[in-house]
């Protein structure tokens, strides 16, 4: 057997066994063997039940943050960029952190509750619209993928990830159009009328980007699924939290504009 170069595991580190040791009585062997084995706690893996605590956590954090930005609408625009800030930390740290992933959570809390009170003095009751069809395509999509009908595929995956820079792009130029004042609909871009058309664009993009938020669902549960079954550490439990997170957040906002833009049409 070779030697380990870290001297705290020398040769002389250990006692040497001996022939005296003790014989292990036959009680003692069965009550061994009688133990259940060690569960992904006691092996400090990533565990579902785990993993679903930790996304709790994080989503009450999501509405704690909610009820301030909904008492202060101001804080949306600065928190949005705060959330922006922090979700490019969580995504590109490589070891996932709870306290960030935690703030990620309070600072879009705040954003997307600044945002439907905005949207909600508008088009009263469209909050718990949104609520229930954000609830609606998550329940589906668990639904589907854990009945092994719904799968990622490399040649879907390809397709969400050009369609999602794609649409990540079109929401950029969007956003600068509407702080240049170059539109002056709320949404943008996705409020206007396709030309010859009384149809916004939103209308039409709208359900493309529900289809995308699903698809990244599907995504996050098969990380999830991956991770559990190859034993990761069980504080990626809270990199798979924000995932999961993020992508309801996202689905929230898109629903959000679609029934809001549906409705002023």
């Amino acid at each position: 057997m070779a030697t380990s170069s870290n001297p705290a595991f020398g040769a002389r580190s250990f006692p040497v066994a001996t022939s005296n040791a003790p014989t292990m009585s036959a009680e003692k062997l069965e009550e061994l063997y009688g133990r259940p084995s060690a569960g992904p706690i006691e092996t400090d893996r990533m565990s579902y039940e785990d993993t679903t605590v930790k996304t709790v956590v994080t989503l009450l954090f999501v509405l704690a943050g909610a009820a301030v930005g909904f008492i202060m609408p101001v804080l949306a625009l600065p928190f949005a960029l705060v959330g922006f800030v922090l979700a490019m930390v969580n995504i590109f740290k490589k070891k996932p952190s709870a306290p960030l992933v935690l703030a990620y959570g309070a600072a879009q809390g705040i954003f997307i509750g600044g945002l439907s009170r905005i949207v909600e003095a508008t088009a009263p009751g469209i909050i718990y619209q949104a609520l229930i069809g954000t609830g609606i395509v998550f329940g589906v999509t668990l639904a589907l993928f854990a009945s092994g009908k719904v799968r990622a595929s490399k040649r879907a995956t390809k397709i969400f990830l050009i369609a999602g820079i794609s649409y990540a792009l079109f929401s950029l130029v969007n956003l600068v159009l509407q702080l240049t004042g170059a539109t002056t609909d709320p949404w943008g871009i996705n409020g206007t009328d396709i030309p010859g058309t009384n149809i916004p664009f939103g209308l039409i993009i709208g359900p493309l980007a529900i289809l995308l938020g699903a698809y990244s669902l599907v995504l996050d549960f098969t990380a999830i699924k991956e991770g559990v079954e190859t034993g990761a550490p069980r504080s990626w439990g809270w990199k798979a939290a924000f995932g999961l997170v993020l992508t309801i957040i996202w689905l929230y906002v898109e629903i959000l504009r679609l029934i809001s833009i549906f409705r002023s049409n």
